[in-house]
């Protein structure tokens, strides 16, 4: 049985046009587009019509790093593959890319086969896995190379965490050097574990338990460091590199820098980088322990220079590093001593609507917000163009957004599965209304329409920016 449903009125958008257009999908892809009101247009015909006059038509968002049951500190992460599946299509984003991790002493494959488990028949929307590598050895490395072959073609490493998920120098080198071979992607946590670990222990010492000085001992200063250390065990290796949830004014100085010498050298922010700070973590009755991730939150000084590497390039995407932990009995396990605060916050939900808030705060303009949530995390891992655009072929992944709606964010009303807002009482402007994942609504007119299993795995190229 074919189905077909016809888009009608709305401005579509994507990273290189905007363009009065009615879009026809059909069995789950987009089949055509025409300019609304034409003889073409008008000659569709569809068993469902969506209005979309005075909206946005824009591609699902892909969110090329998530956190979805992640084991951490003692406890996981409060979004299942379900909740926060749903919760990302509630703001418009129809693709993750999760994380699955390789524990020490294990096999790569161990690793991606718990994740597949995890997620299989829970997702509301499409999915893929990156590989998280913790224990680096001559087995993982012919691994990296098969599961390259299967379409996970992103290997994270640490910098950070010692004894957790740190890799040393020598660990970093090799997977590197494996990657130029096999065409994966290294991704980096670009912090000097090793000297925060210091910082962290003098600190308790002095009695500074409170969460605010986890931003302080985590220093901008050595996010720069390891952002320059990874780049150049890149350049030695001849591979690309990938920096992940860039926080620093000193880190995207070291990213541009590269760029600058033609490296294949990328990076990624996040939204709580450039609308929370300092000030968040500093609230008071152990509130600022809501705001606890790593990399952690900068003085409000270092947005400007995120915002400018966003326009300039020298930043790509924006991903949310979506990993939740409710206030109550989970972040409050680092009551005392802020090192044991779980590290990460709530974001799935909100990407898409921050970042078009973004556009209306003059910061990006509506193509780029296309293009860092949408077809450059689609590219840069390797799913472009079945995902992040709006074109014949690609998969009917398309989100009807409504620009001129507000909201106010607040945990009262999202639905990911976590007791708090990291943007509670931040006023908006824009607004998810419709989704269709694969053609097949999602959010239909603010009401959740989809199913718990629609979402299907989906294997990746390699990177598509590699030159």
């Amino acid at each position: 049985m074919s189905s077909r449903t016809v888009i009608r009125g709305g401005l579509v958008i994507t990273a290189s046009d905007e363009i009065h257009a009615d879009v026809l999908v059909e069995d789950g892809r987009i089949a055509a587009l025409a300019a609304s009101g034409t003889p073409a247009a008008e000659a569709w015909t569809a068993e469902r019509t969506i209005d979309a006059t005075g909206k946005y038509v824009i591609p699902g968002g892909v969110d090329a790093h998530t956190h979805m049951e992640l084991p951490f500190g003692g406890t996981n992460a409060s979004d299942t593959f379900e909740t926060g599946t749903r919760a990302a299509a509630w703001g418009g984003t129809t693709t993750i890319i999760d994380f699955a991790v390789q524990s020490v002493g294990h096999s790569l494959r161990e690793g991606l086969d718990a994740w597949n488990a995890k997620a299989d028949g829970k997702c509301a929307i499409d999915y893929a896995f990156h590989m998280i590598v913790s224990d680096v050895n001559q087995d993982t490395l012919k691994e990296m190379d098969l599961l390259v072959e299967e379409g996970v073609t992103s290997f994270k490493q640490f910098m950070a965490y010692p004894g957790v998920f740190y890799s040393d120098d020598g660990q970093i080198l090799r997977a590197m050097q494996r990657s130029a071979e096999n065409g994966g992607l290294i991704m980096m946590h670009a912090e000097n574990g090793i000297a925060i670990d210091v910082l962290v222990e003098q600190a308790l010492a002095r009695g500074e338990t409170d969460p605010r000085y986890h931003g302080e001992v985590r220093k901008a200063l050595l996010e720069a460091e390891a952002t320059h250390r990874a780049i150049k065990l890149a350049q030695v290796a001849g591979a690309p590199l990938y920096v992940v949830h860039v926080s620093a004014q000193e880190a995207v100085a070291e990213l541009a820098r590269a760029r600058d010498e033609g490296l294949n050298v990328f990076g990624e922010t996040c939204p709580q980088y450039l609308f929370l700070s300092t000030d968040n973590l500093a609230e008071p009755d152990f509130e600022g322990s809501k705001y606890v991730c790593s990399t952690p939150l900068r003085p409000k000084e270092h947005q400007k220079y995120l915002w400018r590497g966003l326009r300039t390039n020298d930043l790509q995407v924006v991903s949310t590093d979506h990993c939740p932990f409710c206030f109550v009995g989970q972040k409050e396990l680092g009551r005392g001593d802020f090192s044991k605060i779980p590290n990460g916050l709530p974001g799935v939900e909100n990407r898409m609507d921050l970042l078009h808030q973004a556009v209306v705060d003059g910061h990006i303009s509506r193509r780029r917000w296309i293009e860092i949530a949408c077809a450059t995390p689609a590219r840069m891992f390797g799913l472009y163009p079945k995902k992040g655009t709006i074109a014949p072929g690609a998969d009917a992944d398309i989100v009807i957004y409504d620009p001129g709606a507000e909201q106010v964010m607040s945990a009262e009303t999202h639905h990911m599965n976590v007791d708090y807002s990291a943007y509670e009482g931040k006023r908006t402007t824009g607004r998810v209304e419709t989704v269709l994942s694969r053609g097949e609504l999602v959010i239909d007119q603010r009401k959740f329409a989809g199913r718990t299993g629609h979402g299907q795995y989906t294997p990746r190229s390699t990177c598509q920016y590699l030159h």
